[in-house]
């Protein structure tokens, strides 16, 4: 049997293009998350920015976000625009205590972000304490095959970084409620708070946690800084 494993759903304040900043307030909210996860939203390092640069994984920008993962032991998945050898991606990155890595790439994009950007080759899992987390990223949710081959490939915990606007907040319940119920799985989302790009003058906000039975056990509110915390014990 695993341990229970405390997760953390955050939507920190964010400033457009400014990865030092955004990295030193992803920062804090790794400190004050109390968390062994920390979800960030949908490129929550740029803002929904789709011309800003790429963030290597190696950027000395993010040693904020790696020295509190340090401090506190915790893993943060963090949004941001990635490169590899395919070209641009909507990503997320991994970062703990010993640095960050590409963990995954949106598979499923809009018409606007397809411009630029180029889809992520396949669905990714990753462990942490025996826990399998399903990564995705905000359209990815509303694909019944991407949650399905998520699944596949053995997960306990479907994660995702989303923005939506708030005129279509009620969209992530029903996209996180089809996801537990299909899969019997805990649904953790961070949702994009304040505004940004895109058109997004107001984010949904709302980040939260569904148990397998689809019920909400925590959820952050609409204000920037907020965190919905849960802790999850195997189904």
């Amino acid at each position: 049997m695993i341990a229970p494993l405390v997760v953390a759903a955050a939507q920190p304040d964010c400033v457009a293009y400014d990865v030092a900043a955004n990295a030193r307030a992803h920062a804090e909210v790794v400190r004050r998350g109390r968390a062994r996860v920390v979800v960030f939203p949908e490129l929550s390092l740029t803002g929904y920015e789709l011309d800003a640069p790429t963030v290597a994984p190696g950027d000395a920008r993010l040693a904020p976000v790696v020295a509190a993962c340090g401090a506190t032991g915790s893993i943060a998945l963090v949004g941001a625009p990635v490169a590899d050898d395919a070209g641009d991606h909507i990503g997320v990155l991994a970062v703990d205590a010993a640095g960050a890595r590409i963990a995954y790439r949106k598979m499923w994009l809009s018409d606007q972000e397809a411009v630029r950007f180029a889809p992520g080759p396949a669905v990714a899992v990753i462990t942490v304490d025996g826990w399998r987390l399903g990564l995705a990223i905000c359209k990815d949710t509303g694909e019944a095959r991407h949650s399905a081959d998520t699944a596949a490939a053995g997960m306990d915990v479907y994660v995702a970084g989303v923005l939506d606007s708030a005129d279509d907040a009620a969209v992530q319940d029903e996209r996180a409620r089809r996801v537990a119920a299909d899969h019997a799985v805990w649904v953790v989302v961070a949702s994009f708070a304040g505004s940004t790009g895109g058109g997004y003058d107001v984010a949904a906000a709302q980040s939260r946690i569904w148990s397998p039975a689809g019920e909400v056990v925590a959820s952050a509110g609409r204000e920037t800084g907020r965190i919905a915390r849960a802790t999850l014990r195997p189904a």
